[in-house]
């Protein structure tokens, strides 16, 4: 069925990296991005006041968007404040409070934030929400004779704003106390898509005389834990500062201090929906023996969650992370289990619970398969608090090596491992073997393999994850397939959750491609408003049997990241927001025709026309392809379809309303009809990221080689 062709102008976004300074706005209208939250920490059953930093403008603020349950935030009143330069023009407001109120019952743990605002909804920030009584940083408290006294518990927020910044904060501890200080900061600048240098904090703990006690530089990547007990009652100083002596005015931290059980992982990691699991905390301050046990939802959804436990004594740990499978739990035997003599046999599929308890431990688990039947094996460690780095490797029964694996890749890398579609040469007996990269081992080297049998499947991405539109304009959303384990066909794309006045047209992934789009388009009389939306996909797959499955999947929404030299990267966060702000800096992009047929090796052109906002001559550039430095990040054109350079104008400067892009189809080109390409005009916010407008969609079919022939 040919999809309605919307009329009206459309508007998206991009963002694009190129240099390492970022300079000012050349655009008349900018998004912003949060560049911090001060403090960065908020206390649970309090309202407290933040203040956030961005780039670019806060000008009327009106929404806050807080992930999670339990958490509210609301502007607290400043987001109107017009100051005015010598020169009489407005400054940038990039500095407003926030008032976050934190129920009694919120989990204790990060939260993503966002603000919405006129000009389009912010990037994403983070807030840690903690037990404790919240103190900032003083003003000067960078000796240990200027140190801040504080009472512990209690959770110390600052920033190492400076080079050769160092903080000292200043207690009392009993005798035979042990407390943990726990910081957040490396780990809270992940999703700063403008910040390029990352903070590496290193804490030390000192006695009276200056002498150092204890110290750690990273436990949970760049970010330390320290756990100390204080052999006599006394004043002490803890010191942070950056492990580089550098420093930055974004870079906040929270330091969590108690002397409650802190727990970093469980054994087993996996928990099953709707049972009870018998769990082992591992962490500090815990019980001999410390067990626990955990009952989920029967519909809690899979993947990684977060709780607190009580243990034995009616003590409340931290937020402890919790892997959910539905997949049949085994637990690693005891024993050594390091050839495949002694492996540990599993049926499939098996969701097996195991850690790496020694160092140089290898673990091996056998399973039965027959010729050509096919596996996956994933690994889900390190990127849920394990300190494992894994490998993993598929063995035949004598010891042989099939395949190996160590990070699994993607647009982002992490650490842990993944075997995919791996197909058993001959009926036998074949070996897991599972060990750290390093040869490491201890209690929080804990990991979750899932064994299953491979299943056509796919997932999606969206790029990026948040969308701006204004009244009577439209926007563009890319979304990327990942197909799996043998599904090579075409994906619909579907959204949900627009913004009052907010309409989709839902373009589809082709089986030749990898990427489709969502047209979105604001009403001329949508009312200012955001909200996040859900973007899922759908597909058909012929099964062996002849019977037709459906499949779907719900997209990861990705924030760009701008790399040091200009690079562009992504990081995964929480949700994708739709805003409908204020007019920009154009108003409209029309292109004609807005449905072409190519033939094989045929060109054709499209006139794309802007009307711009009034005195506003900036550079406007065309594409129908969304790419930085010669990266691909979105293009849903057919396979053999490409942009035909030399004979396009899409650099329009000054005053020029007018280019074209002429498209070209290869001599094999396949046929499709009516596949949705958004036609893109770009406008520099600064030297490295771009707003993205685009014109109502283009539908584009090619003609079987032999129609095109009989027309001609």
């Amino acid at each position: 069925m040919k999809p309605t062709i919307l009329s009206s102008a459309c508007f998206a976004f991009t963002l694009f990296f190129l240099a390492p300074t970022p300079a000012r706005a050349q655009t008349q209208t900018s998004y912003p991005m949060l560049m911090s939250i001060s403090p960065v920490a908020v206390q649970i059953g309090q309202t407290s006041e933040c203040e956030v930093s961005a780039r670019y403008s806060l000008q009327g603020a009106y929404k806050v968007f807080v992930s999670g349950d339990g958490v509210t935030g609301e502007v607290a009143g400043n987001a109107e404040k017009t100051d005015k330069k010598p020169s009489g023009k407005k400054r940038l407001l990039e500095k407003i409070k926030i008032r976050f109120t934190v129920a009694a019952n919120a989990l204790p743990g990060v939260r993503d934030v966002r603000i919405a605002t006129p000009q389009g909804v912010s990037t994403v920030a983070q807030l840690v929400v903690v037990r404790d009584p919240v103190i900032r940083e003083a003003a000067a408290n960078d000796t240990m004779e200027t140190a801040q006294r504080i009472t512990i518990p209690a959770t110390a927020c600052g920033r190492i704003e400076k080079l050769e910044d160092v903080d000292y904060y200043k207690f009392h501890a009993a005798a035979g106390s042990s407390w943990t200080f726990h910081v957040r900061s490396q780990r809270l600048e992940n999703r700063i898509h403008d910040l390029q240098e990352h903070a590496d904090p290193i804490i030390t703990l000192r006695n009276a005389l200056g002498t150092v006690l204890a110290a750690n530089d990273n436990y949970f990547f760049g970010d330390p834990l320290l756990n100390y007990r204080f052999p006599a009652a006394g004043e002490y100083y803890l010191e942070i500062r950056d492990a580089r002596y550098s420093g930055n005015p974004y870079w906040e931290y929270s330091i969590e201090i108690n002397d409650r059980p802190f727990v970093t992982n469980v054994y087993p990691s996996c928990a099953a929906p709707g049972t009870t699991t018998v769990l082992h905390p591992i962490g500090y301050n815990l019980p001999p023996d410390a067990v626990t046990s955990l009952t989920l939802p029967a519909g809690a959804p899979e993947g990684l969650q977060w709780a607190t436990l009580t243990l034995a004594n009616h003590q409340i740990t931290n937020e402890a992370p919790i892997i959910v499978s539905r997949l049949p739990q085994v637990l690693e035997a005891p024993g050594v289990k390091n050839t495949p003599a002694a492996a540990q046999h599993i049926s499939v599929p098996a969701g097996i619970c195991g850690r790496i308890a020694n160092p140089g431990e290898i673990d091996c688990y056998a399973f039965d398969a027959k010729a050509g039947e096919r596996f996956t094996f994933e690994v889900v460690a390190r990127a849920h608090q394990s300190a494992i780095d894994s490998v993993l490797r598929i063995l035949n029964d004598k010891g042989v090596p099939l395949i190996e694996n160590d990070d699994a890749g993607g647009r982002y890398v992490h650490a842990d491992s993944l075997i995919e579609n791996w197909t058993a040469p001959a009926n036998g007996r074949y070996i897991i073997e599972i060990r750290d990269l390093h040869l490491r081992g201890g209690p929080t080297f804990v990991y979750f393999l899932k064994v299953t049998r491979s299943e056509p499947s796919f997932t999606l991405e969206t790029d990026t994850d948040k969308t701006l539109l204004a009244p009577g304009t439209s926007g563009v959303i890319f979304a990327r397939v990942t197909r799996r384990a043998g599904f090579s066909g075409e994906v619909q794309l579907h959204v949900e959750g627009l913004p009052a006045g907010v309409k989709a047209t839902c373009g589809r992934i082709l089986a030749t491609g990898t990427d489709g789009c969502i047209l979105l388009r604001a009403a001329p009389d949508a009312p200012r408003g955001a909200s996040n939306i859900r973007v899922t996909g759908s597909a058909k797959y012929k099964e062996a049997n002849g019977k037709t499955a459906d499949l779907t999947a719900v997209a990861q929404p990705l924030q760009e990241i701008y790399m040091p030299g200009g690079g562009r990267s992504h990081y995964p966060v929480e949700t994708h927001a739709v805003s409908v702000g204020d007019a920009l800096d154009l108003k409209a992009v029309n292109i004609s025709p807005t449905a072409i047929t190519l033939r094989p090796g045929e060109s054709k052109k499209i006139d794309v026309t802007i009307d711009r906002q009034a005195g506003f001559k900036q550079n406007v550039t065309l594409d129908v392809v969304y790419q930085h430095l010669g990266s691909i990040y979105g293009n849903s054109l057919p396979a053999g379809i490409t942009v035909d350079e030399k004979a396009s104008q899409t650099l329009l400067t000054g005053d020029q309303t007018k280019g074209t892009i002429v498209l070209k189809a290869a001599l094999d080109a396949k046929p499709v009809q009516n596949q949705q390409v958004p036609v893109m005009a770009h406008v520099s916010i600064n030297f490295v990221m771009k707003f993205t407008y685009c014109a109502q969609p283009l539908y584009l079919s090619v003609i079987p080689a032999q129609t095109a022939a009989a027309r001609k």
